[in-house]
């Protein structure tokens, strides 16, 4: 048969292991042919095309970042209303079954496509780990490490200056990554979108800290966290092309408002892109590589509208349906054992 896939939303480590593993199962267990339709979904609009092979390029990919079909984003309304021509490319190219790679955009367009009739079998990428329906999206330990390596070396310059540091970290509306890079580093507090935080209680926290004669604070706080509106007021940014919030700093406007508050010299460090790029962890490679085989024998054996989840150490298939129905958010349980080591 002939399989078609792509790579959409933001980057992430991981994306080529799953593209390597789907061409050397396809190809090598089923003489299956791969196209690869470049930078995401607007790919598939403008028929722009590669066919990738089974081939030395191909094998080289486990480690590298980043991926080799590019990627874009969509306005969702654009993508809606390019449907049929989606459709018409995936004809004209002979396509039998498409595997989109991607987040929650990525997977709610393919959920899209399903409806349509369309053969399509999702592959959850994030480095936020909020796709529904499964326990961990490949990317996720990759930028977790980073972050985490990161607030380690924060410690020892804040320790020597006594200082307070704020680390921000991505996570637009699930704070995974912080939560857990600030049980890894160490953090004395983490600030995540499921729970607004009070800049009075963070002001205590801090001072209690140094009253007891501590050197240093250190708090990681999620791109999308927010305060309690009755506790400080956020700059508002707007809403993106791609319907997204646009965000205006929330670790660099909290550090200015407990400078004031409190007298005590805040500096922060916005880790941004540095938590997407560089090779994978040996964990994302795994997993990519689980998710890419078993993504190529679903397409094979005729399955559709399904997306590959990990389920503890096994990989199943999933409804779209259920796993873009709501974003997988960090439950309160987790806050309140993150929650045991703040101060």
């Amino acid at each position: 048969m002939r399989i078609g896939i792509l790579t959409g939303g933001g980057d992430c480590p991981g994306l080529n292991a799953v593209i390597r593993a789907v061409v050397r199962t396809a190809n090598g267990r089923y003489g299956d042919s791969i196209v690869g339709f470049r930078d995401g979904w607007r790919g598939l609009l403008e028929d722009r095309k590669v066919q990738i092979q089974n081939d030395d390029r191909v094998d080289r990919l486990l480690a590298k970042g980043g991926t080799m079909l590019g990627t874009a984003r969509v306005n969702p309304d654009k993508l809606q209303a390019g449907i049929e021509q989606i459709k018409q490319t995936l004809d004209d190219n002979g396509v039998e079954c498409l595997i989109p790679i991607g987040g929650e955009g990525t997977l709610t367009a393919a959920r899209w496509l399903s409806d349509e009739g369309v053969p399509v079998i999702g592959v959850p990428k994030t480095i936020d780990n909020d796709i529904a329906c499964t326990d961990v999206t490949f990317g996720h330990d990759t930028a977790l490490s980073i972050a985490t390596e990161a607030i380690d070396r924060l410690h020892t310059t804040a320790e020597s200056h006594q200082r307070v540091m704020l680390v921000e970290v991505m996570g637009r509306h699930a704070g995974w990554i912080a939560m857990n890079a600030g049980m890894a580093s160490g953090a004395h507090l983490t600030l995540v979108p499921e729970e607004p935080f009070d800049v009075d209680r963070v002001c205590r926290m801090i001072k209690r800290r140094f009253q007891h004669g501590d050197s240093h604070f250190i708090c990681v706080v999620a791109e999308g966290a927010s305060p309690d509106p009755a506790s400080m007021t956020l700059r508002e940014g707007g809403i993106d092309e791609f319907g997204h919030k646009i965000f205006t700093g929330v670790a660099q406007q909290l550090g200015a408002e407990i400078e004031r508050r409190i007298g005590k010299e805040v500096r922060t460090t916005v880790l941004g892109h540095i938590q997407r790029g560089g090779a994978p962890t040996s964990y994302d490679r795994i997993l990519a590589t689980r998710f890419g085989v078993h993504a190529a024998e679903a397409a094979h054996a005729g399955e559709s509208g399904k997306m590959v989840a990990l389920h503890g150490t096994r990989i199943d298939l999933v409804p779209l349906d259920e796993a873009t129905k709501e974003l997988k958010r960090v439950p309160e349980e987790r806050l309140r054992e993150a929650a045991a080591f703040f101060g």
